[in-house]
């Protein structure tokens, strides 16, 4: 079954934040911003690189709803707008401060 590409970089996406906020996240020692926007900078990279190697130079659009983009805008857009809701309930529940303080 082949899916739709915007399906196939939301399920990367959805997975690489399961992996995150189910494994990751809960394993670190200190719960941290600092110590989470690391490990985030590390899972969106590998979010682009899976992404760049599917589509990279496919010319493929990926519909906004309003407007197409390209994989690399969908990728980081997409799983930014998946990661907020989750990102605010893990910092609340581990009492994790949003200014950065540790």
């Amino acid at each position: 079954m082949q899916f739709a590409p915007e399906i196939q970089i939301l399920i990367l996406n959805g997975v690489i934040l399961a992996v995150a906020y189910l494994g990751i996240y809960p394993g670190l020692q200190h719960k941290t911003l600092n110590r989470m926007l690391a490990v985030d900078l590390a899972l969106s990279a590998l979010a682009l690189t899976v992404a760049g190697a599917l589509f990279w130079g496919s010319g493929v659009p990926f519909n906004m709803i309003l407007f197409e983009v390209n994989w690399a805008v969908f990728t980081i857009v997409t799983i930014m707008l998946m990661e907020v809701p989750l990102f605010l309930w893990f910092a609340k529940k581990h009492g994790i401060s949003l200014s950065g303080d540790d």
